[in-house]
């Protein structure tokens, strides 16, 4: 199967680090000019480094913004006025317990994973309309339908993301715009070796801690270990692509095995 984007520019927020910068540089391997993000000018030039490092003809563009707040959106957004392709990976997770998790952290929450993401549709949408074509993705997660007892708060903005999904592909329907959801499941990042380590005896070589943490907190996989994030860029890539365009308002899993059914 060969994935061409080549004149295609696409947008992943959260893209410096983890799932967001394997998929942009499998966006980038596969042709497109990619609009790399994350919250300062620093960050997103060390991720542009790596990104070329792997891809030597990758054509990014830097596009720095805290996502999280209106400012942050303008400023992305006069950067990068058009996208063809709009990956909304940004994402913020730990584990607290359900009664301790305050006003200010739910809102937190909400702003950062769900609200940044609405921002930017709303902003991208109405081109791809005109222009018959576009993709939007927004990267769930198996939380949202096996909520974990450890933070519901991220539970519930992933759930979330599979409603606005799903609305927004009613929005684009007919238009020649796809608007899916990517199920992620426990996924192998930085981040997630820190929340390993928030679960499980910090002394233990990282194998072991993972396997650990699978087999207490997430038993269910049928893969039994933790997915890469080149596995998640894999599907995202595809469904950026034309081959999918028969493809939309779905909730798309890659995840593991983890999740029995789609339904709570």
């Amino acid at each position: 199967m060969h994935i061409d984007l080549t004149g295609r520019t696409a947008l992943v927020t959260g893209s410096t680090q983890g799932i967001g910068a394997a998929i942009a540089a499998g966006l980038a391997r596969s042709g497109a000019r990619v609009a790399v993000n994350g919250r300062g000018d620093a960050s997103v030039s060390a991720a542009m480094d790596r990104i070329r490092a792997d891809v030597p003809d990758a054509d990014l563009v830097a596009a720095p913004g805290d996502l999280g707040t209106e400012e942050g959106a303008a400023s992305v957004l006069r950067e990068l006025p058009q996208v063809d392709i709009l990956v909304n990976n940004l994402g913020i997770f730990g584990a607290v317990p359900a009664l301790e998790i305050t006003d200010a952290e739910w809102r937190r929450y909400f702003e950062i994973n769900v609200l940044a993401a609405i921002r930017l549709t709303r902003a991208y949408l109405p081109g791809m309309r005109e222009r018959a074509w576009g993709r939007i993705q927004y990267i769930a997660s198996d939380s949202a339908i096996v909520i974990p007892a450890e933070m519901i708060h991220y539970g519930m903005t992933k759930t979330a993301l599979l409603a606005v999904s799903r609305g927004f592909a009613k929005e684009a329907a007919g238009s020649g715009v796809t608007v899916n959801s990517v199920i992620a499941g426990p996924t192998h990042t930085g981040g997630v070796e820190d929340f390993v380590y928030q679960l499980v005896d910090r002394e233990l070589p990282w194998e072991e801690a993972q396997r650990a943490f699978m087999r207490e907190y997430r038993p269910q996989s049928l893969l039994q270990r933790l997915i890469e994030p080149e596995e998640i860029a894999n599907l995202v890539v595809y469904l950026s692509s034309p081959l999918a365009s028969a493809t939309t308002g779905g909730a798309v899993r890659v995840d593991g095995g983890y999740v029995d059914s789609i339904l709570p």
